[in-house]
């Protein structure tokens, strides 16, 4: 059955290495016959939560305009939604998680539309190691926001050792990334 897949990136790095695991996730969820968008964070940004509880007050999910505008949209269709970050300080980019913070708006009961997603996954790439530990925050954080809206995690893609942009060329873990996007 073909899925509704949104990937929100969370890297500057147009040609960074989570921009190449994203992309080879999203080539093998296409395959598989998957409608694919994305949306870039980092060249898209949304405004940090406000914590005004004036969601949908003005007939959307938040009332400050920035391209949350645009992404609202997109997750409202979206039948799995797929976290593509670089790991920063042991957790996702900041332009990622402002974008997550406004999930906020649909979880409240005032909320006319509601969020369909049932699924989803992570990827991310870092300097760092999942065997030292780099991982675990971003883990954690991740396995929070599944549990608490009720999605089902179908797995993550974590790279490390990879810094400078194009390093993951030589992990073979865009293979595995692909082939993941496959299963989906």
């Amino acid at each position: 059955m073909s899925k509704n897949i949104l990937v929100l990136t969370g890297s500057p790095r147009q040609l960074g290495n989570s921009a190449l695991l994203a992309d080879a996730f999203i080539q093998g969820a296409k395959f598989a016959g998957h409608t694919v968008k994305v949306f870039e964070t980092a060249f898209h940004p949304v405004l940090p939560c406000h914590a005004c509880d004036k969601c949908w007050s003005a007939k959307e999910p938040c009332v400050f305009k920035d391209n949350f505008e645009k992404l609202a949209p997109m997750l409202e269709e979206a039948d799995m939604l797929v976290f593509c970050t670089p790991l920063y300080w042991f957790s996702m980019s900041a332009q990622l998680k402002a974008a997550i913070d406004k999930l906020y708006a649909y979880m409240k009961d005032i909320a006319p539309r509601k969020l369909k997603i049932k699924e989803c996954v992570l990827l991310a790439a870092a300097e760092g190691n999942e065997k030292d530990g780099d991982y675990d925050g971003l883990k954690a954080t991740y396995h929070s926001i599944a549990n608490y809206l009720g999605w089902k995690d179908r797995g993550m893609v974590l790279v490390g050792g990879v810094g400078e942009p194009g390093e993951i060329i030589k992990t073979g873990k865009l293979k595995e990334a692909l082939e993941f996007g496959k299963t989906m």
